[in-house]
């Protein structure tokens, strides 16, 4: 700690989620001691990262792709068991095992230039000067809400995924379900199947996949977010370009009409929702599963976004600054992908801190 209260230490992973532990488990591989040379900091309550806060329903068996953290499986999962409380128990457990030694709860509140060509990260427990950050904040913290005329009239209740209660208290209501993801279909099956009367609306029809998910086809679909980042764009969710895989219960689902999709809506009335060409549908509840953005705005001061909305990045690391690397944003925001992000991360970090220790090295020559 310098003189004036600020802690110095070569890395500073903000978020503790798969990125974050992903990343910290390779910066302690690569020599770095946690607390000492880097330090992770958290701002939720306990370990799980954004699976502690997921609705109690979407239990172990319906996860859709969760990857083991690197070095250590999850084996012996009970699939009947809240997924929040699976994830949130295995990643405790990888703390601990990795002696990672996460700060929580501490919030960020912004990286700015700090001096001496470090990056200065402001937090509720103080300050962090350092050499290098990798950003792992996910996109929990920030759900989307689209914005449609009428909104603020609708005398019911209105939901995003974000707060989703699961589905025993949408019981013989009026359900609109807004978005065509992965979230919007399990709970679609979820409400309809606790006995309430749903609807679902998307902006585009949705595209689901029949049978197997290759590496080729996985490959494709983290090349075409990855081109978005590159452009400076703001990403889409590799999920979005994957399309929804058909399991036996989305069959089921489609076959008795609950996922039959309506075109989105073009206004909010104070009794549901209606279309230009009359339609309307009367409504208890809209659940808003309508996706999330890049957390990102404690980033601001460095000035990384581009026209177009986005960070633009090669791999993980900022175009406009190459102290600072995304992991978990864009093409690495899945689980196997923030795996591999982290390890990336990491190589550049390292080749940024050993070129700075060799010129820092390297003799000053005094003229004769």
């Amino acid at each position: 700690m310098n003189n004036l209260g600020v802690r110095e230490v070569d890395v500073v992973v903000i978020g503790a989620g798969q990125a974050g532990l992903s990343s910290a488990y390779h910066l302690r591989r690569a020599g770095l001691e946690p607390g000492r040379d880097f330090v992770v900091l958290d701002h939720s309550p306990r370990p799980g990262g954004a699976w502690q806060f997921r609705w109690p329903s979407l239990t172990y068996g319906k996860v859709h792709g969760m990857h083991a953290l690197p070095g250590m499986e999850l084996t012996g999962a009970d699939d009947s068991r809240a997924s929040s409380e699976v994830i949130g128990e295995y990643f405790a457990t990888y703390e601990r095992t990795f002696g990672l030694r996460v700060r929580r709860p501490v919030g960020v509140s912004a990286v700015r230039e700090g001096e001496g060509g470090r990056l200065l990260v402001e937090t509720s427990a103080g300050a962090w000067s350092a050499r290098a950050l990798i950003n792992a904040s996910g996109t929990w913290d920030r759900p989307f809400w689209p914005r449609y005329p009428g909104q603020e009239t609708f005398r019911g209740r209105q939901l995003h995924t974000a707060n989703y209660p699961g589905p025993g208290e949408f019981a013989g209501q009026r359900v609109v379900v807004v978005g065509g993801g992965t979230s919007g279909v399990q709970h679609l099956m979820e409400i309809a199947g606790a006995g309430a009367r749903t609807t679902w609306v998307t902006r585009r029809p949705p595209v689901f996949r029949d049978g197997p998910f290759g590496e080729e086809q996985g490959r494709a679909a983290v090349a075409l977010v990855d081109e978005r980042v590159r452009r400076g764009l703001p990403p889409q969710s590799v999920v979005s370009v994957t399309g929804l895989p058909v399991t036996e219960a989305v069959a089921r689902a489609r076959s008795e009409g609950v996922l039959d999709r309506l075109p989105m809506f073009d206004r909010i009335t104070p009794n549901g929702v209606a279309w230009s060409d009359g339609r309307t549908v009367d409504a208890d509840v809209i659940l808003w599963a309508t996706g999330f953005r890049a957390a990102i705005d404690h980033l601001a001061p460095l000035k990384l976004r581009e026209p177009g909305g986005g960070v633009r990045a090669e791999g993980t690391r900022a175009t406009r600054d190459e102290r600072i690397h995304l992991v978990g944003y864009g093409p690495s925001a899945s689980t196997i992908g923030a795996n591999r992000a982290g390890r990336a991360a990491v190589r550049g970090i390292m080749r940024l801190l050993e070129g700075e220790r060799r010129t820092e090295s390297e003799p000053v020559a005094v003229g004769v």
